[in-house]
């Protein structure tokens, strides 16, 4: 991924384009320097978590003659209990989820009185236990930033 500066904004390319100010077709073939003869650089895109972090607006940077992105935290309107309750009520459906699965052994025992293999039940009571230590440590948590990257999964 390339891009240019032209008249103050920055356009990013991806391909570059076949055919450039006179270069009629296989622009993208010239090599790395007489590309950037052209003003078009590398695009360098940081790593960030888009469940909790966001990206500037592209820059040139010019020390490492790239162009490039800030990464920072994204904010949030709701507070920290607020959103550790969001995650809770997520962990307890996906644990809802899991037992919803095997939630005939239980009606089968209610109504035929079959006994409920124990594998079931050992399956069902860690699920549980892992729904009460993840509800646990969301709660434990004190940046809104750590709730929001905290998985859920069960």
């Amino acid at each position: 991924m390339k891009a240019i500066e032209i008249n103050g904004t920055i356009k990013v390319y991806n391909p570059l384009p076949n055919s450039w100010k006179g270069v009629m077709g296989n622009f993208s073939k010239l090599s790395e320097e007489e590309i950037k003869a052209y003003g078009f650089y590398d695009v360098v895109v940081p790593e960030c978590n888009r469940n909790s972090e966001k990206l500037s607006d592209i820059f040139w940077d010019a020390d490492n003659e790239v162009f490039t992105y800030t990464v920072s935290d994204k904010e949030w309107d709701q507070t920290l209990e607020e959103l550790k309750e969001i995650k809770i009520t997520s962990v307890k459906a996906n644990a809802l989820n899991k037992l919803n699965q095997t939630d005939w052994y239980i009606t089968r025992k209610t109504e035929k009185n079959i006994d409920i293999p124990g594998a079931v039940t050992t399956e069902r009571d860690a699920i549980r236990t892992q729904a009460d230590t993840k509800e646990a440590e969301i709660n434990a948590l004190t940046t809104k930033k750590a709730v929001v990257e905290y998985s859920v999964s069960i």
